[in-house]
């Protein structure tokens, strides 16, 4: 098999309000689980799946941010910022606003800066460069309000938010899979040509715009870590 040229965006802009009293003066990617910041343990996880190239967006206490990633030499790593400082963006914004640093590559990962994971990126870069949807998202079979709804074939088909009832059905189906969005995600650059929000969006509302007529794929993530760093207390974190 050839071989394929993957970058990675890590999303670090947001506030981190669920880490508070921290994010009063730090931003969340610098937040430490296991003496290791939350930036670091991204970093690690694709630099174990030959992963070099990362663009990381900065928003909330940006220059602290690019301060560690100087003093780290940058983790060895080529990195890339994509500066939000004048406006925050959301996860579909931030991915938009860093387009000409993600293409020029088969795909790209786009992971959350505050979900601990040991994913197996490799094996759902498999996924997406086979079957080469437009986005491939790491979702899981566990408890949360708000879940992605596929069909039998692992297509997405709507969301749904089981505390309020809310639903949207963009692809009507008999029976649809419920599971959990895991912040990991796999996407082809050619996402970028199909992007007409503007400014603040989320990248959840621009998959089900797109999912109407174009795959937008789920990869089951089995995966013995995961946790959301702002809703539980990490645990069992492999280094």
């Amino acid at each position: 098999m050839r071989s394929y040229h993957i970058k990675a965006m890590i999303l670090a802009a947001g506030l981190g309000t669920r880490l508070k009293p921290f994010t009063d003066s730090h931003p969340k990617a610098l937040f430490e689980v296991d003496g290791v910041t939350l930036l670091e343990h991204s970093l690690r996880h694709l630099r174990r799946h030959g992963i070099n190239e990362v663009v990381i967006n900065v928003h909330h206490f940006a220059d602290q941010i690019r301060q560690y990633l100087e003093e780290n030499g940058n983790f060895g790593m080529d990195i890339s910022i994509s500066d939000e400082t004048d406006l925050l963006l959301e996860t579909g914004g931030g991915v938009k606003k860093a387009a000409g640093l993600l293409t020029g590559c088969d795909a790209f990962i786009v992971r959350n800066v505050d979900v601990l994971s040991d994913m197996d990126l490799s094996s759902m870069l498999r996924v997406q460069l086979a079957a080469k949807p437009l986005a491939t998202l790491a979702v899981r079979d566990r408890q949360t309000s708000r879940y992605l709804l596929f069909d039998d074939r692992m297509q997405l088909c709507g969301w749904m938010n089981r505390a309020t009832g809310e639903q949207r059905i963009m692809r009507p189906g008999k029976k649809y899979n419920s599971l959990a969005f895991s912040g990991i995600q796999a996407m082809s650059p050619e996402i970028f040509t199909l992007i007409t929000e503007t400014g603040r969006f989320s990248l959840t509302d621009l998959y089900l715009r797109l999912c109407q007529e174009q795959p937008v794929q789920g990869y089951l993530d089995e995966s013995p870590v995961w946790k959301d760093a702002g809703k539980s207390q990490p645990e069992n974190m492999t280094r």
